[in-house]
């Protein structure tokens, strides 16, 4: 059984940065399609970035294309989401998922980190 665990979600300011990381155990992390997904009080869960097994190719919400960045160590079971430019609405619980499907949902999931953005 594969579990993630994410770290580095914190208060920022807005328009600040926070890096958050995802560690995989359990399992070689290379074998699935990772991604993040965050959820607002009040709001449905959304996939916010995805990255291929590789990562070789990813893909991104279109409120945080060119703000957020995702990316993965396999040698690290790792995978990381570097985001900038913070806004209020980028607030939200993130998780962190493996084995993507749809581009909707996963069969793995990580307790969540607590992003909160101030304005």
């Amino acid at each position: 059984q594969v579990q993630l665990v994410e770290s580095g979600g914190g208060l920022v300011q807005a328009g600040g940065s926070l890096r958050l990381s995802c560690v995989g155990s359990g399992g070689t992390l290379s074998r699935d399609t990772m991604g993040w997904f965050r959820q607002a009080p009040g709001k449905e869960r959304e996939l916010v970035a995805a990255i291929s097994r590789s990562g070789g190719a990813t893909n991104y919400a279109d409120p945080v294309k060119g703000r957020f960045t995702i990316a993965r160590d396999n040698a690290k079971n790792t995978v990381y989401l570097q985001m900038n430019s913070l806004k209020p609405e980028d607030t939200a619980v993130y998780y962190c998922a493996a084995d993507l499907t749809g581009g909707r949902s996963a069969n793995y999931w990580g307790q969540g980190t607590q992003v909160t953005v101030s304005s």
